[in-house]
């Protein structure tokens, strides 16, 4: 834990500040953790010039391989940001069958200086330790503001044509429609037969671009037609160039105060939205009233809570939101929300470790869930369904379930989406679901 020094600049539009720092600096190590706004996503926080990071790849059976969490158990104090993969779990639980991916299994960088946005009260902070980075970018920054004034454009938008546009005829699915209806029928009889409760049945669809450094004109469009509150981008380095994870995420998996208070957020139950608001009101009245979508999301509640108390003080665990709904630009959503306190001597990392992979984007019970599912699904998830986390100065720790989110990987770009199937799933409405789950992300870069 440390204390930076924190400055107050003038407000620059996040959007264009970004675009700035990446025509001076690169975009390579870019950290941008966007909000849209709301309660939960008030603040965006950005990071360029990395002086610091971290990189893990391969599973316990590959040689060389090194152990992530050992690696978050070990991170200097600072401010942290990365991606930890959802294939981690083979580090906890080696007996389970986990496929290899080739992102990185864990990509951790640490920036100094940072700056943190007020999206409410357009404020903008420059925190840092090092003073002539601090005193660099103040300057830098100063310059910026009379550029964006200058230009009569305090609310200045990220206006440059798109790099690329892929239309939807050129994503090759991995899982055909049918196929996966088949899959959810296989959920299904191995409920029937009480192998599992509950399983988050995932399918995936990949594009060729014709270029690497496209993440962050992805992003830009993609908050523009999606905003979240557990948004962002992380664009990689070193042995993670060319790999970015560009999230729309409105899902928090964990957040740990330095006190020791925690909170999750799982997301069970899902509507479209639609324009005519009589129809939009019947979707939410829909979503509210299903028997389904609300057994499915307090089947997750408990799992969590069951996770929670590997490491939380016994008693301390509370729901005080169970199954409320929660709207975004183009989908309800049934959200509940999951607090306690760490046990003395437990930290963050014991918190990640005992929640991994995230209750919601698994099922139950979670071990037998992964292995169903490792079975099924033809490809690995990668960042997808793991998390972006951020560690801040003074220790706080918080993160995303990457879901809505699209994967770069050299030339190749990834969009994976997943649904919750239980014993009642009907398979046809549940491809429906998966579909209206990704397009919004599809139609964003057409």
């Amino acid at each position: 834990m440390i204390t930076p020094e924190r400055r107050s600049c003038t407000w620059i539009e996040p959007s264009f500040l970004v675009q700035k720092l990446v025509e001076t600096w690169g975009e390579e190590g870019l950290i941008w953790l966007d909000g849209d706004g709301s309660k939960l996503g008030r603040w965006s926080i950005i990071g360029i010039d990395p002086i610091n990071h971290i990189f893990c790849d391969g599973l316990p059976s590959n040689a060389n391989s090194t152990n992530p969490f050992e690696e978050l158990n070990h991170l200097e104090p600072g401010h942290w940001t990365g991606w930890l993969s959802y294939e981690a779990g083979a580090w906890l639980e080696p007996k389970n069958s986990w496929k290899s991916n080739a992102m990185a299994l864990l990509w951790m960088v640490q920036h100094d200086p940072i700056l943190k946005l007020d999206l409410q009260l357009q404020q903008l902070w420059l925190e840092g330790c090092n003073r002539a980075r601090l005193n660099h970018f103040d300057g830098w920054l100063k310059r910026i503001s009379q550029e964006n004034h200058g230009h009569h454009s305090h609310k200045h938008k990220f206006s440059s044509e798109p790099v690329i546009r892929i239309p939807l005829s050129n994503w090759k699915w991995l899982t055909s429609r049918d196929e996966y209806t088949s899959n959810v029928k296989q959920v299904q009889n191995l409920i029937a037969k009480g192998d599992i409760f509950q399983a988050n049945l995932t399918a995936c669809c990949t594009a060729s671009v014709p270029k690497e450094k496209i993440a962050l004109d992805i992003f830009m469009r993609l908050r523009a037609q999606n905003p979240a509150p557990f948004a962002g981008v992380v664009i990689g380095k070193g042995k993670a160039h060319g790999q970015a994870v560009i999230s729309c995420s409105p899902e928090r998996f964990l957040k740990a105060l330095p006190t020791g208070e925690i909170e999750t957020r799982p997301i069970k139950g899902t509507r479209p939205r639609h324009i005519n608001p009589i129809k939009d009101a019947d979707l939410v009245s829909d979503l509210i009233c299903s028997p389904k979508d609300r057994a499915e999301n307090i089947m997750i509640v408990d799992l969590l809570r069951n996770d929670l108390g590997k490491v939380c003080q016994p008693g301390s665990i509370v729901v005080p939101q169970l199954v409320a709904l929660e709207s975004y630009s183009q989908v309800h959503h049934l959200t509940s929300v999951i607090q306690g306190s760490l046990a003395q001597n437990q930290t963050w990392v014991d918190l990640l470790k005992a929640c991994w992979p995230g209750g919601s984007i698994t099922g139950a019970p979670k071990l037998r869930a992964c292995e169903r599912l490792n079975e099924l699904e033809p490809t690995s998830r990668g960042p997808y369904c793991g998390s972006l986390l951020h560690l801040d100065w003074d220790g706080r720790f918080d993160s995303s379930i990457v879901i809505r989110s699209l994967i770069l990987e050299g030339k190749t770009l990834k969009a994976h989406a997943g649904c919750g199937i239980v014993a009642d799933s009907c398979p046809q409405q549940e491809a429906e679901e998966l579909n209206w789950k990704i397009m919004p992300l599809l139609k964003a870069i057409e």
